[in-house]
């Protein structure tokens, strides 16, 4: 015969249920979300299982990482464009006066 523990017999049993419980709500948030994550990604025209790398190869080819310019390079590419005739003098002249001054 098993020993009578009165009312503190279903606590075990209750918190077992309890944390069940917890877990498959949780679980089921988790994949909810995914699912509404999947979801919305296609809907806007992307692969949600490549969604992160796009996102690093945009980030990577973006002009917030790229280096910055310096004064001898933008000066260099100013030569450049007044050498082919794709701006004037005038706005050689003004550009390398920004240039300078900015850098």
């Amino acid at each position: 015969m098993l020993p009578d523990f009165g009312a503190f017999a279903i606590i075990p049993i209750l918190m077992s249920v309890f944390f069940g419980l917890f877990f498959l709500a949780v679980l089921g948030l988790i994949i909810f979300t995914i699912v509404k994550n999947v979801q919305k990604a296609k809907a806007m025209g992307h692969d949600p299982f490549t969604l992160q790398t796009e996102l690093a190869a945009r980030a990577v080819d973006s002009d917030l990482l790229a280096p910055e310019h310096t004064i001898e390079t933008r000066l260099r590419e100013l030569d450049d464009l007044r050498v082919r005739n794709v701006i004037t003098e005038a706005e050689y002249a003004k550009a390398r006066s920004e240039a300078i001054t900015a850098g």
